[in-house]
């Protein structure tokens, strides 16, 4: 089950590596005013720091190193 886990934290370690964040859009309303109705879309930004997916790496790496091996 470590070695599982290990390669999953590894796997999105690299991902948080490579890519540093992403965009979304989302539809939100500007003006409610009865029967108008005014919507706009907006971009929002997730961004995560670049030592987060260093750190899931590394874990991955120690869990597979420390797993044991089922034959």
């Amino acid at each position: 089950m470590n070695r599982t886990i290990g390669i999953v934290l590894l796997i999105i370690g690299a991902a948080m590596l490579i890519w540093t964040g992403f965009t979304y859009t989302k539809k939100e309303k500007v003006i409610d005013a009865g029967p108008i109705q005014v919507s706009a879309d907006r971009q929002h930004t997730v961004n995560w720091p670049p030592y987060a997916g260093g750190i899931l790496v590394i874990g991955g790496i120690i869990l597979l190193v420390t797993g044991k091996k089922t034959a």
